[in-house]
């Protein structure tokens, strides 16, 4: 596609969502380009190449559905899989349906310009191309949160974010390490680089909870058994809470006597991963069953951790077991056992400066490194969107409307942004899903709404009222939950300074927000403006067909 060309869509990025978004409207008929800032597929996991990097939802569900054929015929290694493999699945994907065809690999958007005739996009090399619709499809997790630390740039080693991590590996034999951060990337990175370096520091501001990933091969029969079932599979993932494919519990663990209790929740370690989460009921809505639980977790890091001051400083106090991104681990609590891992509550003496030669905290105290990794996460879902100067109508800019806090409809569009479509925006369910489930759900209703569009000529923008009454909703359902009460979480922005402190995704549940989607689509789409241009106006789609 050359400079100034148009066609019917755009989309940009070319993971999991940007691959499904072109398949289903390649299938449909429309003419579509995708635009992807790496030179290969992946998205999200082709720039994830850290030590450890690993999905915290199951592989057998960690895909996509929309093809059993292309279920049959994948086969995951893993119980978690890595990065590799699920790289290699998306590209497995892209080759399976012929998508590279239609993607434009290295080519970073810097801008997009909404006027009458359609959406103008622009590279950062400055070549344009023209579309009737956008669709983003840039991830939630994209936009690496490097902290602004003085001295950074004098640091005399190297130093890396694990979102971008080189793709030839760091080497770390032998060398002193830091890592900055303790999230679900640390608590992946931190076991993994401390068996390869000479000393690790961990740099903590605030202790995590984590239930063990318990990762294993997937052996042939549990291959063919999920095979045989994933119709039922898949039947429980779309009546969920989280896309995932089990339910909560019914249990009142308050009810219980201590020791069922107790076992209770040690059966629920030992199966490990994300359904800890949903072994007891009430866990996210009630503080006394949470508080319960959390407990159980306080213990299991005391008695896995041998120092009993190191044990004190890695234990979570501040917030609700859940509250923030569960993390799981393999042995990530072991780790500080080792006599070559050190560990800094920097919530006690905060990160002064890098130097030259290391980090040096308001204390004055410095620790020499060779390497410094930040685990400090992402601009979590608004962030890969402000990245590029998106302006809508009158010129205004994404930036200029979200500077309050992001407001869309149903997470899917914007007022004053016609016929852009944001697949996993803020204001869905996205990160507080199993993703590739909330991504078709996505991908499946926006192209069904382009299909009336492409039918009738119409434009698409979310109204101002429908825009306000989801906002509205957005905060009821978070504040239905114990959610918010994580003050230090990303899903509030609290991990980027001057980020507005909103609660980002839907939290009222991937079947409820399901529902709602599908009721807007069947009562002819209430919470959009559908206007038809003047007869002096030319859509850009038009003039393609």
């Amino acid at each position: 596609m050359g400079d100034g060309e148009h066609t019917d869509v755009l989309v940009i990025g070319a993971g999991f969502s940007g691959l499904y978004a072109l398949h289903r409207l390649r299938s449909l008929g429309f003419s579509v380009r995708v635009l992807e800032q790496a030179d290969g597929v992946g998205g999200t996991w082709f720039w994830n190449r850290y030590p450890g990097a690993r999905c915290d939802s199951e592989s057998y569900y960690y895909c996509y559905s929309f093809d059993p054929e292309l279920e049959r015929e994948w086969t995951w290694t893993e119980r978690y899989p890595g990065q590799e493999e699920i790289r290699g699945y998306l590209e497995h994907v892209a080759d399976r349906y012929d998508l590279r065809r239609d993607i434009e690999f290295g080519v970073r958007v810097s801008a997009a310009a909404w006027d009458e005739s359609g959406w103008t996009v622009t590279a950062e090399d400055g070549s344009s191309r023209r579309c009737r619709w956008l669709v983003t499809a840039v991830g939630c997790l994209s936009a690496a949160n490097v902290p602004d630390l003085p001295g950074l740039a004098d640091f005399a080693g190297e130093w890396h974010h694990t979102g971008r991590w080189p793709h030839e590996g760091v080497d770390v034999g032998g060398k002193r390490v830091g890592v900055v951060g303790t999230g679900s990337t640390g608590i992946q990175v931190i076991p993994v680089l401390a068996e390869q370096a000479g000393h690790l520091t961990v740099f903590q501001r605030t202790p995590n909870y984590s239930i063990p990933a318990r990762n294993a091969p997937v052996s042939a029969a549990e291959t063919a058994a999920t095979r045989a079932d994933y119709a039922a599979i898949r039947r429980v993932q779309q009546a969920s809470t989280n896309g995932h494919p089990f339910v909560l519990s019914d249990v009142d663990v308050l009810d219980l006597p201590a020791d069922r209790r107790r076992e209770l929740y040690e059966a629920a370690w030992e199966r490990g991963g994300l359904r800890f989460r949903a072994a007891v009921k009430d866990l996210l809505t009630d503080r006394a069953v949470n508080d319960d639980a959390s407990d159980f977790i306080r213990e299991k890091i005391r008695e896995t951790v041998h120092d009993p001051a190191t044990a004190e400083t890695l234990t979570p106090r501040d917030h609700p077991f859940a509250t923030k991104r569960p993390p799981i681990d393999t042995h990530y609590f072991e780790t500080y056992n080792r006599d070559d891992v050190s560990l800094v509550d920097v919530k006690a003496d905060p990160i002064a400066a890098v130097t030259p030669t290391g980090v040096r905290l308001e204390s004055g105290a410095e620790h020499r490194l060779d390497v410094l990794v930040f685990a400090t996460g992402f601009d979590a879902l608004t962030g890969p969107l402000l990245g590029m100067d998106i302006r809508g109508r009158d010129g205004v800019s994404l930036r200029e409307a979200w500077a309050d806090g992001p407001r869309t409809h149903l997470g899917l569009g914007v007022s004053g942004f016609p016929d852009l479509f944001t697949i996993t925006g803020p204001g869905s369910p996205s990160v507080l899903t199993n993703m590739p489930v909330a991504i078709e759900q996505h991908v499946e209703w926006t192209t069904d709404l382009l299909l009336r569009l492409r039918d009738t000529g119409e434009r698409a923008e979310p109204t101002p009222e429908a825009e306000e009454a989801w906002a509205h909703e957005v905060v009821r359902a978070a504040e239905a939950t114990l959610l918010p009460q994580a003050a230090s979480s990303w899903y509030l922005g609290a991990n980027v300074p001057g980020k507005a402190r909103v609660f980002l995704p839907y939290a009222g549940g991937y079947a409820r927000y399901r529902d709602t989607c599908a009721e807007e689509a069947a009562a002819g789409y209430p919470g959009f403006a559908l206007t038809r241009p003047t007869a002096t106006e030319s859509p850009v789609a038009a003039a393609g067909r």
